[in-house]
C-alpha cells in the first residue's frame, strides 16, 4: 500500500478510476481528500482512469468471449444463456430509451453502475464500437461531475 501511496497522486488516482469496483466513484474522492489534488486534476484524472478502461474492455470483449466460446464448451454453453436471459429482460428497456440509456446507466454513481458495466452493456447490446466509446464517455464525464459536486460537499462539510 505504501509504494501505491509513493507513487505521483496523478498515477494513483488513474489507478483508482481504473479498477471495476471504485472507478471514479473513489477515485474524485480519494484525490481531492486524501492526495489533495486541485479539483480539475482530480476530475481530469478520473475520466481518463475510467475511459481507459471502458476502451479496453469495449475492444477485447468480442474476442476474448470468441475465444472462450471456441476452446471451452462449457463457457458457450454460460455465454449463450448470459446472453439470452439479459438480452430477453433488458431488450425492451433499451429499445425505448435507445443508446440515451447507456449514458444514463454510466453516469449514475452507484456500484454496479459506471464505465465497466456500461462497457459490458454496451458489448452485450451490439452497440458500434466506436458510438458505445462516445456514449460511455458522456455517461462518464456526468458522473463525474456529480461526484466531484458530491465530495466537494463533503470536503467542505468536514471542513467547517
Amino acid at each position: 500500500m505504501d509504494a501505491f501511496l509513493n507513487l505521483p497522486p496523478q498515477i494513483v488516482t488513474l489507478i483508482l478510476a481504473m479498477l471495476p469496483v471504485t472507478e471514479l466513484r473513489l477515485s474524485i474522492p480519494f484525490a481531492l481528500e486524501i492526495l489533495h489534488l486541485p479539483v480539475w486534476e482530480a476530475f481530469f484524472w478520473s475520466i481518463i482512469g475510467d475511459m481507459v478502461s471502458a476502451v479496453i474492455i469495449v475492444y477485447t470483449m468480442q474476442p476474448i468471449t470468441r475465444w472462450l466460446r471456441r476452446h471451452w464448451p462449457w463457457a458457450d454453453r454460460m455465454l449463450a444463456r448470459v446472453f439470452i436471459k439479459t438480452r430477453g429482460r433488458f431488450d425492451s428497456r433499451y429499445s425505448k430509451l435507445g443508446k440515451v440509456a447507456l449514458i444514463v446507466f454510466v453516469a449514475i454513481p452507484l456500484p454496479g453502475t459506471g464505465a465497466w458495466s456500461g462497457s459490458m452493456a454496451a458489448w452485450l447490446f451490439g452497440i458500434e464500437k466506436k458510438e458505445s466509446i462516445v456514449y460511455i464517455f458522456l455517461g462518464v464525464i456526468l458522473s463525474g461531475i456529480l461526484v466531484t459536486l458530491i465530495s466537494l460537499g463533503f470536503v467542505q462539510l468536514f471542513n467547517l
